[in-house]
């Protein structure tokens, strides 16, 4: 039992379980979008830097004096953290300058506001941790707590819907073309992985409160942010989801199954009024991004022929 609650431990405080959820909706978002799937090099670049991102922004949070359970496994076993940022590090410069190399003459004709809306998501992902990364000093996004649930779900939703599409048109020598589709796709990820950020705070509600740091929960109180944002706005998403598929035709399986996440995040949102450990806020909660991509994926086969 022990040795299955060290690996459960080492897989979610690791951040693992992000890079693999960041690859499931980057297989879901490129198959929903009518792209071809990208190399296994790049997604194991986009595990990497997930998994190196996450895991740099807690280690330097374990520093500070408290008694989290993630804060104190980042303490315990320290070593191997930096061993595998340095593995990771290594993969990622590896693969960089390989793609870099292998794609030249295709990079050098990416027009220049494709380059502006590539450079945007990393930027923001730095400015949101600001007064934690070296090159950024100051104010962050983070501190901005009503903010930092939607600038969480905007980065999320160009890494997981434009990335994948636009390096997939690169590596297949097709026109990255974004249309109203690809918009839609874009909010709808946005939105649910911004609804998923609103919970995942209510473990942090005591931290934020003493630092006045104004989350959703902070500012309006559990049962508010869960009935009348969480709910309210999930219901709405299912809805613009199911006008959308029924004014194109979906087969009414494939909209049944996309919208169990929906489904799910509602259920997850009511039973979030008792407390729960930190394992079940990553497994549980982030798990909806995992059960998102899977019924998308299925989906998206429903009806071809």
């Amino acid at each position: 039992m022990k040795s299955a609650e060290r690996f459960f431990q080492h897989f979610f405080f690791g951040n693992y379980f992000y890079g693999c959820c960041v690859v499931a909706l980057a297989l879901e978002a490129n198959i929903q979008q009518g792209y071809p799937l990208n190399s296994l090099l790049f997604y194991t670049l986009l595990f990497a830097v997930t998994v190196l991102y996450y895991t740099h922004a807690y280690l330097n949070e374990s520093q500070q004096l408290n008694i989290h359970p993630r804060s104190l496994w980042y303490k315990q076993y320290k070593k191997q953290v930096y061993r595998s940022q340095s593995i990771l590090t290594g993969i990622v410069l590896f693969i960089s300058i390989y793609l870099g190399i292998d794609w030249i003459d295709k990079l050098t004709g990416i027009h220049i506001w494709q380059w502006l809306i590539l450079a945007f998501f990393p930027l923001m992902a730095g400015w949101y941790y600001g007064n934690r990364l070296p090159f950024i000093k100051g104010s962050s996004l983070r501190s901005h707590g009503w903010i930092k649930p939607f600038v969480i779900g905007f980065i999320w939703a160009g890494v997981v819907t434009v990335y994948p599409a636009f390096f997939a048109a690169l590596e297949n020598n097709q026109p990255y073309q974004p249309d109203i589709f690809h918009l839609l796709l874009f909010i709808k990820n946005g939105m649910y992985i911004t609804m998923l950020c609103i919970l995942f705070d209510i473990k942090d509600y005591a931290a934020d409160h003493n630092e006045e740091l104004k989350t959703f929960v902070v500012r309006y109180g559990l049962r508010k942010t869960l009935f009348f944002i969480i709910i309210p706005l999930t219901l709405i998403g299912l809805g613009v989801f199911l006008v959308y598929g029924i004014t194109h035709s979906f087969p009414p399986l494939r909209m049944v199954i996309n919208t169990i996440p929906f489904i799910l995040l509602i259920i997850v949102t009511y039973y979030m009024h008792r407390r729960k450990s930190i394992l079940y806020y990553l497994a549980i909660i982030d798990g909806l991004m995992l059960i998102k991509a899977l019924c998308g994926i299925i989906g998206s086969f429903i009806g071809i022929r």
